[in-house]
């Protein structure tokens, strides 16, 4: 295949399942169009996957690294990219300013402090499920999504960064806009990105107004102590990659492990006997249904050759976890079958190496806690619509639904 022979990516993500296995066809690593007409280079499988994550010769520094940045500007369709690879944070960071940016989140991440969010995750999974109880416990339908998988890491998150009330509703749209990638418009992509500005700008001038003990408060205080540690650009950015990683992904995690359960009954008969355990059913939700599919992007620092493909300097390389947890050459001829019983803890869906997610022990524990209380709570529960219904968000990068409409009762 050339590099003329480019497969576009559906901006949709309506079947990343068979979007991968078309991919995998073609060769282990493969020349792709992102929507826009953007080009970049697709690993397939596992094994090249975790080469190119792990190999220092690859950057996440689209500024110093992509042959292609300088003609940003020249392609309105190409907005929607600009917003990921513009910003200043940990995700589009390589070497030295990467690891200096990590050393400041990091802290608030730590498994202690992670255990110690325990008895509040415990909480306010209990608080949502007494309201899903009063909305649909007659046998009603109920949005899952709405009702546990989205307000509990969202309320985490604002937590935790210390978002007053009145900001999380136009901070959750901004980082499901941001996720979208079916509207490559210039005109959403401005949208977004003034958004950003004024929608954690309101966060940083509330807390410079009303400190507190909360990640923002503490990286204010970092930026105003000691601008050489971290700039106000990097501030903004900062904070919209940690409500970003630390609200969406979870959403999915959550919506995804619930719908792959109630659409195999004997897996979540399994989990109810005792013979499966609550963390082999994530692990197995993060391999075959990762709540990222794909994120963009990195960058050959030099020329490169994986698996026998050979990656020009400059070009861009977009990270397929969704293929990656679905390649039968390392999971076996089923490998796109949910069974929880395989237990494979061995995915990328967190990354791995210096940038793995610093908030997958957080992730994991909102997940571990909501999951069994909300089988136990409601052990009718089982979806109101056929699967195959049900819509998936509009985006080849985020990956998950956009409602899970329930019966939580006979």
């Amino acid at each position: 295949m050339t590099v003329t022979d480019r497969i576009a990516l559906d901006p949709f993500g309506s079947d990343i399942t068979a979007e991968s296995a078309r991919l995998r066809s073609r060769g282990p690593v493969v020349p792709v169009e992102l929507p826009g007409g953007i080009p970049a280079w697709a690993p397939t499988g596992y094994d090249a996957l975790k080469t190119l994550i792990l190999d220092p010769r690859v950057s996440k520094d689209a500024r110093l690294h992509w042959r292609l940045w300088p003609e940003l500007d020249k392609h309105p369709s190409w907005g929607w990219m600009a917003n990921w690879l513009g910003v200043v944070n940990m995700l589009t960071t390589y070497g030295a300013d990467h690891a200096r940016l990590r050393r400041l989140v990091a802290p608030s991440f730590t498994h202690r402090r992670t255990e110690a969010m325990r008895p509040r995750v415990a909480a306010l999974t209990a608080e949502l499920l007494d309201a899903l109880q009063a909305e649909g416990g007659d046998g009603g339908v109920v949005d899952l999504r709405a009702g546990l998988a989205h307000p509990l890491p969202m309320r985490m998150i604002g937590e935790l960064l210390g978002v007053p009330e009145e900001l999380r509703p136009d901070a959750a749209r901004l980082i499901a806009d941001f996720m979208k990638t079916s509207d490559p418009s210039p005109e959403f992509a401005a949208s977004v990105r003034e958004r950003v500005g004024s929608v954690l700008g309101a966060l940083i001038a509330y807390r410079r107004a009303q400190p507190g003990d909360d990640i923002t408060t503490e990286l204010i205080r970092v930026r105003d102590e000691d601008g050489d540690r971290l700039s106000d650009e990097e501030l903004l950015h900062t904070l919209l990659l940690v409500v970003g990683a630390g609200f969406e992904t979870t959403v999915n995690l959550i919506g995804n492990a619930v719908v792959a359960l109630l659409t195999g009954p004997e897996q979540l008969a399994a989990v109810r006997a005792g013979e499966i355990g609550w963390g082999a059913v994530i692990d197995e939700t993060l391999r075959v249904h990762p709540s990222i599919a794909a994120l963009p992007l990195r960058f050959a620092v030099e020329e490169l050759t994986v698996a026998g493909v050979t990656i020009p300097a400059g070009d861009a390389i977009i990270t397929t976890y969704a293929a990656s947890g679905l390649d039968p050459a390392h999971y076996g001829p089923d490998a796109a079958v949910f069974d929880a019983a395989r237990a494979a803890e061995d995915h990328l869906a967190f990354g791995i190496g210096v940038h793995r997610c610093i908030g997958a022990p957080l992730a994991r524990l909102e997940a571990l806690t909501a999951l069994p209380a909300l089988f136990s709570r409601f052990p009718a529960l089982r979806l109101a619509r056929p699967a195959g219904e049900l819509r998936h968000v509009p985006s080849f990068i985020a990956h998950g639904w956009q409602e899970i409409p329930v019966r939580l009762a006979d």
